[in-house]
């Protein structure tokens, strides 16, 4: 025996047995709240590129400062502003849905920047001959600017889904069940933290590994050119 812990192989891997199960219920919900909060970062980070990237400075100057905000901020305070504020003035959220509306929050301010990354690298020409054409604004960027930004910000978006993942065990500062926290109710009960946070540990590196796959797989898949519009 070891700082505590005893080193029988055996009743080791009986102990690993037994709480796999409730460690993947929490890699569940790590995955539920990486999913949500990606989304929401994706689409937010777009809303906010498409405002940043306006002709007009009292469109384009709020989204950029709403942007450095967001960015600026610590992802924690966020999180207790929605969790512990919010309740005040009468909105009131689960913990799993604040937590990763909070993470949604945080990175849509760094994929708006990819977005807007994205967008620069096309052609002026292209913008320039759907103004001629009398295309509107919203039409030309969402039939000409993201079938062709997309695919060549995909990279850096898949990036930021693994930082996502990499964060959910913030949540557990509001009792968010996610893999993490359970490891460590688990350490808490048994005494032992060695064997569930080392289980944690290779979970997250495969689904990171899986999820950086998936990423990679989508990025050979999409066209440079751009996504065909039928």
């Amino acid at each position: 025996m070891l700082f505590g812990y005893s080193w029988d192989t055996s009743s080791n891997w009986a102990f690993a047995e037994s709480i796999l199960p409730m460690l993947l219920q929490g890699m569940i919900v790590t995955l539920q709240a990486t999913l949500l909060g990606f989304v929401v970062a994706a689409l937010l980070g777009l809303v906010l590129a498409g405002l940043k990237s306006a002709p007009v400075k009292w469109i384009s100057w709020p989204a950029t400062v709403i942007t450095e905000f967001i960015r600026d901020t610590p992802l924690l305070v966020q999180l207790f502003f929605l969790y512990y504020v919010l309740p005040d003035y009468g909105l009131v959220l689960p913990a799993f849905l604040t937590g990763a509306l909070a993470l949604g929050l945080q990175y849509s301010a760094y994929t708006a920047e990819v977005y807007r990354a994205g967008i620069q690298s096309l052609a002026k020409g292209q913008l320039e001959a759907a103004r001629a054409l009398d295309i509107s604004p919203l039409r030309t960027f969402v039939i000409v600017v993201l079938p062709q930004a997309i695919p060549r910000v995909i990279p850096a978006l898949g990036n930021y889904l693994v930082s996502i993942m990499k964060d959910v065990p913030v949540l557990s500062v509001v009792s968010v069940l996610e893999m993490l926290n359970v490891a460590k109710i688990i350490g808490d009960r048994t005494f032992n933290y060695l064997i569930p946070l080392s289980m944690v540990g290779g979970l997250y590196l495969l689904m990171t590994l899986v999820a950086s796959w998936l990423i990679r797989l989508l990025d050979q898949r999409l066209p440079k050119e751009g996504i065909p519009l039928k």
